[in-house]
């Protein structure tokens, strides 16, 4: 058994049935896949089971990539990838489905990261800590950058908590089974991020004085950004 890592925020799924809940919400079968972070490829098997057309699996340990190497040494379908997610570009692929237990302390990183890839990605099934699965739910009052991004290019749905106890080491916090699906493909995601730097640069100030614009007697404009529903947020984004 190799150690789990603190520095690769290692936390191993171990429980069957979590495994076979997450996979059942991905549209898996005769599709392109990605894992990110396998461990002991506990999910890996889920995963395999609904028949994916392609499954590429990227880790960073290289303990572990010795062990997936000879796991898996006879299956055509799996490629393995020695790297970093961060560091892997998605371009060469079409209506990607993305799956993973992500690691707790870079899982907004990545899930960032991989709105780059919008045209490239069909849908996204994660486990996450339950706070972040709230950053990004743009239903929840409070606006954020990342509610922002999420709700531009996605359809995004909380669908479960998974206990500390189906995983070892057993993490600290809670986790949240969470799905994206691109649905918007035309999005420029630099100017989304370029407004959104503006936009909550300073949250205290009112709209207008953000987007160094006029005093306007609009409502909206006057608002403070956490004051802000979705959709007002997204009428200043095609306004300006």
């Amino acid at each position: 058994m190799i150690k789990a890592k603190k520095s690769l925020s290692q936390n191993f799924l171990k429980d069957k049935n979590i495994s076979k809940k997450i996979t059942n919400l991905a549209k898996l079968k005769n599709n392109t896949v990605l894992e990110i972070g396998p461990g002991y490829g506990f999910l890996t098997d889920s995963i395999l089971v609904n028949k994916p057309k392609k499954l590429y699996i990227i880790e960073k340990d290289k303990n572990l990539i010795t062990f997936l190497k000879k796991k898996y040494s006879e299956n055509k379908k799996i490629v393995i990838i020695e790297g970093d997610i961060l560091k892997l570009n998605l371009n060469k692929f079409k209506d990607l489905i993305i799956i993973s237990n992500l690691p707790y302390n870079i899982s907004t990183k990545v899930i960032l990261y991989l709105f780059n890839f919008n045209h490239n990605i069909l849908e996204m099934v994660f486990m996450i800590q339950k706070e972040v699965a709230e950053k990004f739910d743009y239903n929840i009052k409070n606006m954020n950058k990342y509610k922002f991004l999420t709700r531009i290019m996605t359809s995004y749905l909380r669908h479960f908590e998974v206990s500390p106890k189906v995983f070892f080491p057993q993490p600290k916090v809670n986790s949240t089974v969470v799905k994206f699906e691109f649905k918007n493909k035309n999005v420029d995601i630099n100017r989304a991020n370029d407004f959104s730097d503006i936009i909550f640069k300073n949250v205290r100030k009112k709209i207008y004085k953000n987007l160094k614009i006029k005093k306007t007697e609009n409502i909206i404009l006057n608002k403070r950004v956490n004051e802000l529903t979705i959709d007002e947020l997204l009428w200043i984004y095609n306004f300006i």
